[in-house]
């Protein structure tokens, strides 16, 4: 008799990631060691207007995660618990700077498993030197001719510099 084929535990880790930060690579990298698999899904995002179109935040989510096995990076559009479903995920990890997140992520993950149920959301805090790291912030920064280096990884910080025009002094 043979043994029963292990179930992988799947978890998906959703956002714009526009561009993907120190933060977001600190909370992949630490909920992969927690699952057997996860999906980095980046959101279509038609109702933000996003600095990098798709593909190019594809390719740096994938660029950024290739020596971090165990996690696939995937696109994704609609509804996040669909997502989940079509791709057999046990849970969603989100990442919480502060409280202002955390009240933001606990309506989610309550709206989420009224969609659901059998999918688990995961808070994980990002480590101290990336917690206040935003996507938002980062590009705010770039755009004003600031240091990014140490909010993203090298080759998201020349997409940056390539993606705006220098600054006006």
């Amino acid at each position: 008799m043979s043994a029963p084929t292990p179930v992988l535990r799947t978890a998906v880790y959703s956002g714009t990631f526009d561009p993907i930060t120190l933060g977001h690579e600190d909370v992949i990298r630490r909920a992969a060691g927690l699952f057997d698999r996860l999906i980095v899904a980046v959101a279509v995002a038609h109702h933000k207007k996003t600095l990098f179109p798709l593909a190019d935040r594809l390719a740096m989510v994938a660029d950024a995660l290739a020596d971090c096995p165990g996690v696939q990076v995937l696109p994704f559009e609609g509804l996040i618990m669909d997502f989940c479903r079509e791709h057999g995920a046990v849970a969603v990890v989100r990442g919480i700077r502060n409280v202002t997140d955390f009240d933001y992520e606990a309506q989610m993950a309550a709206m989420n498993a009224k969609l659901l149920p059998s999918v688990q959301t995961v808070f994980l805090l990002p480590q101290p030197p990336v917690q206040c790291i935003s996507s938002t912030l980062v590009r705010e920064i770039a755009k004003l001719g600031g240091d990014v280096a140490q909010m993203v990884n090298p080759g998201v910080a020349q997409r940056l510099a390539a993606a705006l025009p220098a600054p006006q002094r």
